[in-house]
């Protein structure tokens, strides 16, 4: 009955790191940092956890003797974002549906 959601994006940072991704070319890790007030370690492991399933790709660069990580959605994350937002639409059409017939 239900679409089983998908669990990469199930977890609430994830999900907030491929949201803000699909809105934008492309985020520094600063930024999304600075956006989901995750700290570095988690960010990073968030973000290793995304690029495994191929949800996004990470470019490194020097920028003035610093390390700049940007960060992109691919095709396949948008897919997996707009399968997943289907999913939930399932779910609140279903408990909507199942409380009118209560």
């Amino acid at each position: 009955m239900y679409k089983e959601l998908n669990p990469v994006l199930h977890s609430q940072l994830r999900l907030a790191i491929i949201s803000i991704l699909m809105g934008v070319e492309e985020a520094e890790f600063k930024a999304l940092k600075e956006i989901t007030k995750a700290s570095a370690g988690n960010l990073s492991l968030q973000l290793d956890k995304l690029k495994e399933h191929n949800y996004i790709t990470v470019n490194k660069h020097l920028k003035n003797k610093y390390t700049v990580t940007k960060c992109r959605i691919t095709a396949e994350g948008i897919s997996a974002f707009e399968q997943y937002v289907a999913s939930l639409k399932e779910y609140i059409n279903v408990e909507k549906t199942n409380l009118k017939e209560i």
